[in-house]
């Protein structure tokens, strides 16, 4: 039950405090922090998947907390990074955005398995994934660096206006799959 890949996955979710707790310390320390938490729980999503499917450890509690894990790493970030006012003004609708599809992919998703319906991911959905993941490691790093003459603010707000976009279109995706089956 406690396999690798699963205690990776969990990782995610108890390294969530030292994620919160890093927009709190002094910057640019904190972002700096922030941003490696983000990277490494960001690799631990790719290998936990990976090392299940390869060794054919697959399992229902890697099934069921892999999803959670993300969306609560990519929920935190969000919060912490608008609350921390490092992503303000217009910005905020595509965190907002970001956030509403999280939440409704997640609620249909529940809905289907409850029917016994699957639906599969998108490639351009993983692609979504892909540039949320790294706009949001930039936010988290937006503090830190410039110190490396890095324009990590910049590249993180347009990838999270990318990552919003793409929200959308694939969030209506999965909502128009899954409307066909609660008819």
């Amino acid at each position: 039950m406690w396999t690798i890949p699963n205690l990776l996955t969990l990782s995610r979710i108890f390294v969530i405090p030292l994620l919160i707790a890093s927009f709190y310390m002094d910057q640019p320390l904190g972002s700096h922090i922030a941003f490696v938490t983000f990277a490494v729980a960001g690799i631990t999503d790719f290998f936990d998947g990976y090392l299940a499917r390869t060794t054919g450890s697959v399992s229902k509690i890697g099934q069921f907390m892999d999803p959670i894990a993300d969306k609560l790493m990519v929920a935190t970030v969000i919060i912490m990074v608008v609350s921390a006012g490092w992503v303000d003004g217009i910005h905020v609708v595509a965190a907002v955005i970001i956030m509403c599809r999280e939440l409704l992919v997640s609620g249909l998703r529940e809905f289907l398995a409850g029917i016994r319906v699957s639906v599969p991911v998108t490639m351009l959905a993983k692609w979504k994934t892909t540039v949320q993941m790294l706009a949001l490691g930039a936010l988290c790093w937006s503090l830190g660096a410039p110190e490396f003459g890095l324009p990590a603010y910049e590249l993180g707000i347009i990838g999270l206006w990318i990552a919003a976009l793409l929200t959308v279109y694939t969030g209506y995706d999965y909502l128009r799959a899954g409307l066909q089956h609660m008819q």
